[in-house]
């Protein structure tokens, strides 16, 4: 088996990792339990792009132990964790990644992912899928399909699928209820101000908070942040979503009106330079700037190394920016992802539900041949992720009798 990681000797206390998440993670043990026996994986290869930390990696393994060959590359320079890519090669999985690897290291990771020639693809931003149709389209006559679990991601493959290139079916993992409703709120609300709490080591109560972008991560970051005593401002592009900001008890401004009054910018927009020369121009000393989208290009880091003087790291994952007139911008995590290049990413309870998602779709694609499209989870998928962790906490619903089914299907009083 090739592989390329940092150190192998780090086995151990990935390991240790490794069975921590497990043990908060019942869907997942759930399902290895259902599938277990049967092996429905036999014979398949999946090539994933995903954060390589101790959750991925209960993923990783149990698709190998369902019967796939699988080989990861890590989604993200700073959220791969070494220990773990060790402990993943000792169980079997090949890895091509190390923490701190190169923009040039990170696609010769990718390449060396999908050069096995997978069946199957499980990606976290889209790049496999990128590569494999511009570089490597020689492998896609043996790719039965994908997931992809971001919204950056599915961005990028519905517009693929608009202009008519998108060469195999991908399942959108990020639509299902039960990721964006509960991963992209949740997970993202406490994982994000987890990443800058543990990075600045800062009060949040009686700062000012700005949060651009009020889509479903958004809402999760303003959700904790106000509950921790911050004023919280949302810029918007979109009216129904600022709107709903408002709603909700928030000031909604733009970024031009925001940028003189934050001490705190977190970015969830999915677009790029969504805070860019202007705004740094008039930021107050000591601003703190932290992204969650998925690719480092919302805050714009050319333009802030061009007003400032000096860079330096003032902390680790902390980067400080010396402008000509005294002050000084911190931006972390070198504007990538805040929660994993800053922290360990979602809580373990939240990422069980999405790689149950994306277990159950490497399930479903490889009992099934669709065409090329972009696909929603199927509905008894997402339903039973979310039944089988309400089971895991003791928790049983209603169901309809006879004469209640009966009565939502008539039109008749």
């Amino acid at each position: 088996m090739e592989y390329r990681i940092a150190d192998r000797g780090l086995a151990p206390s990935g390991e240790k990792k490794i069975r921590w998440a497990k043990q908060y993670m019942p869907v997942l043990r759930f399902l290895e339990n259902r599938y277990g026996a049967a092996r429905p994986l036999e014979g398949t290869v999946i090539s994933a792009c995903l954060h390589l930390e101790a959750k991925t990696a209960c993923l990783l393994i149990l698709l190998k132990e369902l019967g796939a060959v699988v080989v990861a590359a890590g989604s993200n320079p700073l959220s791969t964790q070494d220990d773990v890519c060790a402990a993943l090669v000792e169980n079997g999985v090949a890895v091509f990644s190390r923490h701190g690897m190169t923009v040039e290291e990170y696609f010769e990771n990718v390449r060396s992912t999908l050069a096995v020639g997978p069946n199957i693809i499980v990606d976290d931003g889209a790049d496999l899928v990128a590569t494999v149709h511009t570089e490597m389209k020689h492998l896609l006559p043996g790719i039965r399909g994908g997931s992809e679990e971001t919204t950056s991601g599915v961005k990028r493959l519905k517009s693929m699928a608009a202009e008519g290139i998108l060469a195999f079916p991908m399942i959108s993992v990020n639509d299902a209820h039960s990721k964006y409703l509960f991963d992209n709120r949740y997970g993202t609300g406490q994982s994000v101000m987890d990443g800058l709490l543990r990075t600045t080591n800062m009060l949040v109560a009686g700062k000012t908070v700005v949060i651009a972008g009020y889509g479903w991560c958004g809402r999760g970051v303003a959700m904790r942040a106000s509950a921790m005593g911050a004023r919280v401002i949302v810029t918007e592009l979109d009216p129904h979503r600022a709107f709903e900001a408002l709603m909700d008890g928030y000031e909604v401004a733009n970024m031009a009106e925001a940028a003189p009054r934050g001490d705190i910018f977190l970015t969830l927009t999915g677009n790029t330079k969504v805070i860019r020369r202007e705004h740094f121009e008039v930021m107050k000393d000591g601003a703190v700037l932290g992204n969650a989208g998925h690719f480092d290009v919302e805050i714009c880091k050319p333009d802030l190394g061009e007003l400032s003087l000096s860079v330096e790291e003032s902390r680790p994952g902390v980067q400080t920016y010396s402008m000509n007139d005294g002050r000084r911008i911190h931006l972390l995590g070198e504007g990538r992802l805040v929660n994993l290049a800053c922290g360990d990413g979602h809580p373990i309870e939240i990422m069980d539900l999405s790689f149950a998602l994306q277990l159950e779709s490497a399930v479903y694609l490889a009992k099934n041949t669709l065409k090329p499209g972009l696909y929603d989870v199927p509905a008894e998928i997402d339903r039973a992720v979310m039944e089988a962790k309400l089971a895991s906490l003791g928790i049983s619903l209603d169901g309809m009798t006879p004469e209640q089914e009966a009565y939502m299907k008539s039109w008749v009083e």
